[in-house]
């Protein structure tokens, strides 16, 4: 009798940690995935080494916009994931005049641009460019250390892997990812 129990929570025990791996797999692949900072072109915004969680699945349903931060594939051979904010999506002319950015003739504001008191703006000029259909066009908030879409140009929609939503490490961080 005592086998018999013990059989039955072993198989119970089993069948739960199935569920248990088979549902986290499912959440990671599908829907919210950890994310590790590698680099400093996201200053002030997000520091180099923070942990973040990633939707993966909500920017299908709806479109991306200005300010939001992405985790996308670079369209450079051998990159691995890039950490970017939206600046100008599908059909938006975006330039530059001086470090400033203009969307659709609109100057945006860039709250994020200071770090430690100190502005990350550059001085960086681009005539108008109007984003292709079905691309984004990023910028690092830190634009000095950043290669973005003034480098290698705008970043197809579905090269994007997801949306920042979350800072998890470190502890002192924790909390929604900044947003303008």
């Amino acid at each position: 009798m005592l086998g018999r129990q013990r059989r039955k929570a072993l198989r119970d025990a089993a069948q739960t940690i199935v569920v248990a791996v088979v549902l986290a797999l499912v959440i990671r692949t599908f829907l919210v995935e950890p994310f590790v900072v590698d680099g400093v072109s996201m200053e002030n915004t997000l520091q180099n080494n923070e942990r973040l969680l990633v939707n993966k699945l909500w920017f299908h349903f709806s479109p991306l916009h200005y300010g939001e931060i992405v985790i996308f594939q670079p369209p450079i051979p051998g990159q691995p994931l890039y950490v970017k904010r939206v600046i100008a999506t599908s059909g938006q002319t975006i330039s530059m005049v001086n470090g400033k950015v203009f969307v659709n003739g609109r100057a945006m504001p860039q709250p994020f641009l200071v770090h430690h008191g100190v502005s990350t703006q550059d001085h960086w000029n681009m005539p108008p460019f109007k984003v292709p259909k079905g691309d984004i066009f990023v910028l690092g908030d830190h634009r000095a250390e950043s290669r973005d879409s003034r480098y290698f140009g705008p970043v197809s929609v579905n090269a994007v892997q997801g949306v920042a939503f979350w800072v998890i490490w470190p502890i002192q961080q924790f909390g929604p990812v900044p947003s303008p």
